[in-house]
């Protein structure tokens, strides 16, 4: 009886090239876990640790402003303290961040923060505010999506503030209100010298000049007290990049000084969607 034949051998020259294909495969598999545990913790274990930060100062701010008010002017917030509420009724009723002073990693990790030097809310001049957009809470995830004459709700111990998005580059010319929407009442291209002031805009990360008190000109150009007010949010672009900033500019359209024999009204613009 015959012994029976064995296969031959690969060639060594396919035997190195399925080795090859082993190492690149299983270093594609490793990657591709490493990429899934980077995106968890970025996305979602940020989000934790961020949630507990906000929480807390938003709790600390509260409980500050139920305190009576103090005999003297407060000093400015320290960094990383809390001072205003920011509201986005656009995406929901459960959109509500603590304002924390400054911009430092630290701070950020906490909620949006306030750029200092940059006006206070209701003051003339620019409101400005950075905050995520992936991660740590992602507070400014859908910036992208407000539109003109969304409202942008701040809340201080003493008064609500509404802005509004301005219009986008493309409604400047022939700007009707969005067809007469009542929304938009005080909402209107601003014009020179604030001609660089549209509702949403795209920039690189040099362009800080977006948060000076006249988008995109020099700091000292107006007086104080002909600014217009403004709010500026900041955040990167695209998602999971930080090569650009998108940028959002509203206007202050009305204030309402709180009522504090009735603490719990609030304004009808946080009902909007």
């Amino acid at each position: 009886m015959a012994a029976p034949e064995h296969p031959e051998a690969p060639p060594p020259e396919r035997r190195r090239a399925r080795s090859a294909l082993r190492v690149v495969g299983e270093l594609l598999i490793t990657a591709g876990l490493v990429l899934l545990l980077f995106v968890f913790y970025a996305v979602y274990v940020t989000d934790w640790s961020t949630a507990r930060k906000q929480a807390a100062a938003t709790d600390r701010l509260l409980t500050r402003w139920q305190q009576p008010p103090p005999a003297a002017p407060p000093p400015p917030p320290s960094t990383g303290e809390g001072f205003a509420q920011l509201y986005l009724p656009e995406f929901g009723p459960d959109f509500r961040f603590a304002v924390l002073e400054g911009t430092d990693s630290a701070t950020l990790a906490g909620g949006p923060g306030h750029y200092t030097g940059t006006a206070w809310p209701g003051e003339r001049g620019n409101f400005a505010v950075a905050g995520h957009r992936i991660g740590k809470g992602a507070p400014f995830n859908d910036l992208d999506q407000l539109e003109s004459c969304d409202p942008v709700v701040v809340e201080t111990e003493t008064h609500w503030y509404v802005y509004r998005v301005l219009p986008m580059a493309e409604e400047v010319v022939g700007w009707d209100g969005r067809g007469g929407d009542p929304r938009c009442q005080g909402v209107a291209p601003i014009g020179e010298p604030y001609e660089q002031a549209h509702g949403r805009r795209i920039v690189l990360p040099a362009q800080g000049e977006v948060i000076h008190p006249v988008p995109g000109r020099p700091v000292d150009l107006l007086p104080a007290d002909q600014r217009t007010r403004l709010i500026t949010l900041t955040t990167c672009h695209p998602e999971f990049s930080a090569e650009q900033r998108l940028i959002v500019h509203g206007v202050l359209t009305t204030e309402y000084p709180k009522d504090p024999a009735h603490p719990a009204l609030h304004p009808a613009e946080l009902e909007e969607r």
